[in-house]
C-alpha cells in the first residue's frame, strides 16, 4: 500500500511537470478558442488526477495519459455538436480544426514512443541491440548483418524477430531506475596483500561505479540489465563494466546473475563490532601489557643484548605491544582457521593469488559514523620480484593511523631499502648506494653517526634470542592465554555479526569468512588507543622523527 502511494505522488508530480503544457496545446489546437482549451485541458487533468488517486498505476504513463486526452477531446466534441446541431445542424468538422502538419497528438506519441525506444535499447542484450541497431539505425541488410556477426540469414531474423518481441514488452513497462541511481553509496576497502602489476585492486575499487555495481550484487546476485537498471547505467557501458569486474576476480556470474566476490560488511554490523570491542578493551589491554612487561624483564635479566640499543625502550613498546597484540589475535584464530579447507590459489603471502601478479584480499566496509578505533597496518619489506630465492628481509613497520603518526613512514620499503637496513644494521653502511641512505634517513629509519649511519629503530638478531626455560614460559603463555581468552569473546561476536549478513552464496568460503573477521576483528588500533589513554605509550607530537613501531630482525 505504501509503495502504491509513493509511485501515484511521483506519477502525479510527473504529469505536473511534464504533461499539463503538452495538453494544453494539445486543446488549443484542436478547440481553437482559449477559454475552451483552458477548460477542456482541465476537465482532463481531472479524470487523470481522479483515476491516480483511486490507484491506478499505469504501466505506460505517457500512453495512458494521451489516450485519456483523446477520449475526452471526443466526448468534448460530441456534445459541442450536438449543443450546436440543436441551434444551426451544423456539422462538427465546422468546430474541429484540423492540425494543418502532422497531428499534434499522433506527433507527441511518436515522440514518446522513440524515447521509450531509446531508453529500452539502451537496456536490451548486446546480442540482440547491435543486430537492432543494424538493422533500423544503420540500414544494413539481413545479409550484411549475418556476414558481419559470422550468423546464418535465419539466425538473424529470429534475434531480429526476438528484439521487436523483447522492445514492445520492455516499451510498455513503467520503468524504475534503483536508488543506487540517484543516491550512490559509498564503500571503504581493506586490501591485504601485494597489488597486481596493472595496480589491482586499487584500479577498480576507487570508482564509483564499480563500488555500487557490487554493492549491488552483494545484496542481491542481479543479471546485467537488473544492475543496469539498479545503478542507471545503460547497458553497453554496464556489460563491459562487469566483463572487467569479472576478470579481476572481483565479482562472478552465476548462470545469468553476476554475484559480488568479496564481503561487504555493513554499516550496522561495524557499529556493533566497534561497541564490543571497545568494552573489552581496557581489560584486553592490561592482559597483553602484562605478557609484553613480563617477556621484557626477564630478557633483560637473561639476555640483556636481546636487542641493540638503538632505541629507547618506550619507543620500543609501540612495535613490541602492536606484535604481541598479533600474537594474541594468532592464538585466537588459530583454533578457528583448522576449519578452512585446503586452498590452492593462496600464493607464499597467504593471500588469494590474483590476475596480473597479484596476490591480496579485499574486505569491503560500508560507510558508517560510530566510534571506530584508530587504524593500526602493518607494512614490511616486498619480495625482490626478479629474484624470488633471494631471503626474505625481517622488516616490519607497524603504521599508527593516530594523530598523524602514520604520515612519519612510508607504505613500504624495496627489497633494495631493506638490504640497505640490514647493511647499516651490520655496520656496513659504506657499501650501500647514498641515494638510499638519503631516502631512508629521510624516513627516519637512519641516521648519521661518526663512522656512517646507524639505525634508529629496534633491531634484533636470532643468534642472540634465548629461549626460556619451561617454567617461566608456562607463566609467560598463561598471561598470553588470558588475552587470548578475552579476544575470543570478540572474535566470536564479530563472526556472529559477519556471518548472519552475509549472501547465502559465499557461505560456504571459510577461508573468505576468516580473512573478514580477522580484518573486522583485528585489535590493534582498540589497544593502542588504550594504552595511549593508560599512559603506558607515549609521543611526541612535534618531533617527526621520532620512529615509533618498526623493527628488524637479522
Amino acid at each position: 500500500m505504501q509503495e502504491t502511494m509513493v509511485m501515484r505522488d511521483r506519477l502525479i508530480d510527473e504529469f505536473a511537470e511534464n504533461y499539463m503544457e503538452k495538453l494544453f496545446y494539445f486543446c488549443l489546437k484542436k478547440t481553437g478558442n482559449q477559454i475552451e482549451a483552458e477548460d477542456l485541458t482541465q476537465d482532463i487533468a481531472l479524470q487523470i488526477l481522479t483515476a491516480l488517486n483511486k490507484g491506478t498505476i499505469p504501466t505506460s504513463f505517457s500512453a495512458w495519459i494521451w489516450q485519456i486526452a483523446r477520449n475526452r477531446y471526443s466526448v468534448w466534441a460530441k456534445s459541442k455538436h450536438s449543443r450546436n446541431e440543436s441551434v444551426t445542424g451544423s456539422d462538427i468538422g465546422d468546430y474541429a480544426i484540423e492540425d494543418e502538419n502532422e497531428n499534434i497528438l499522433d506527433g507527441m506519441i511518436h515522440t514518446e514512443q522513440m524515447a521509450l525506444l531509446r531508453r529500452e535499447l539502451a537496456f536490451i542484450k548486446s546480442d540482440y541491440r547491435n543486430i537492432v541497431v543494424a538493422y533500423y539505425i544503420e540500414n544494413k541488410s539481413i545479409r550484411d548483418i549475418a556476414s558481419l556477426l559470422s550468423l546464418s540469414e535465419t539466425a538473424v531474423k529470429q534475434r531480429l524477430h526476438r528484439a521487436r518481441q523483447i522492445l514492445k514488452e520492455g516499451m510498455n513497462m513503467a520503468r524504475e531506475f534503483g536508488k543506487l541511481s540517484y543516491n550512490p553509496e559509498n564503500i571503504s576497502f581493506w586490501v591485504n596483500g601485494l597489488h597486481g602489476e596493472n595496480g589491482e585492486p586499487r584500479i577498480y575499487i576507487s570508482r564509483a561505479l564499480s563500488k555500487n555495481i557490487m554493492l549491488a550484487a552483494y545484496r542481491t546476485p542481479a543479471t546485467a540489465e537488473e544492475l543496469a537498471m539498479e545503478v542507471g547505467v545503460a547497458l553497453p557501458y554496464m556489460e563491459e563494466e562487469l566483463s572487467t569486474l569479472v576478470d579481476a576476480t572481483l565479482m562472478k556470474k552465476n548462470g545469468n546473475k553476476y554475484e559480488t566476490n568479496i564481503f561487504i560488511v555493513s554499516a550496522e554490523a561495524q557499529e556493533k563490532i566497534c561497541a564490543h570491542v571497545r568494552s573489552i578493551a581496557p581489560e584486553l589491554t592490561k592482559a597483553i601489557i602484562d605478557a609484553v612487561e613480563f617477556n621484557t624483564e626477564w630478557s633483560n635479566q637473561n639476555s640483556p643484548d636481546w636487542h641493540e640499543g638503538y632505541q629507547s625502550y618506550e619507543d620500543m613498546k609501540w612495535a613490541l605491544l602492536m606484535s604481541e597484540t598479533d600474537n594474541v589475535n594468532f592464538d585466537t584464530l588459530r583454533p578457528f582457521n583448522k576449519n578452512v579447507k585446503d586452498v590452492s590459489n593462496i600464493g607464499p603471502w597467504g593471500h588469494t593469488l590474483r590476475p596480473n601478479g597479484g596476490e591480496w584480499d579485499l574486505l569491503g566496509m560500508e560507510i558508517h559514523h560510530g566510534d571506530e578505533p584508530k587504524h593500526v597496518g602493518l607494512s614490511g619489506c616486498v619480495s625482490c620480484p626478479n629474484e624470488k630465492d633471494l631471503p626474505e628481509i625481517m622488516f616490519r613497520q607497524f603504521r599508527f593511523k593516530y594523530s598523524g603518526l602514520e604520515n612519519r613512514t612510508p607504505s613500504v620499503l624495496t627489497y633494495a631499502d631493506g638490504q640497505a637496513m640490514v647493511a647499516v644494521a651490520d655496520g656496513k653502511s659504506a657499501e650501500v648506494d647514498g641515494a638510499i641512505l638519503k631516502r631512508l634517513e629521510s624516513y627516519g629509519y637512519i641516521k648519521k653517526a661518526d663512522d656512517g649511519y646507524v639505525p634508529t629503530i629496534m633491531v634484533m638478531r636470532k643468534a642472540k634470542s634465548i629461549k626460556m626455560p619451561k617454567e617461566i614460559k608456562e607463566r609467560f603463555e598463561s598471561l598470553r592465554r588470558k588475552a587470548t581468552e578475552i579476544a575470543t569473546q570478540h572474535y566470536l561476536f564479530c563472526r556472529e555479526q559477519i556471518y548472519k549478513e552475509i549472501p547465502e552464496f559465499l557461505k560456504e568460503d571459510e577461508f573468505q569468512i576468516a580473512h573478514a573477521c580477522v580484518n573486522i576483528f583485528c585489535m590493534r588500533g582498540a589497544v593502542l588507543e588504550e594504552a595511549i589513554r593508560q599512559g603506558y605509550l607515549t609521543f611526541d607530537k612535534d618531533n617527526d622523527k621520532q620512529m615509533l613501531g618498526a623493527y628488524l630482525v637479522i
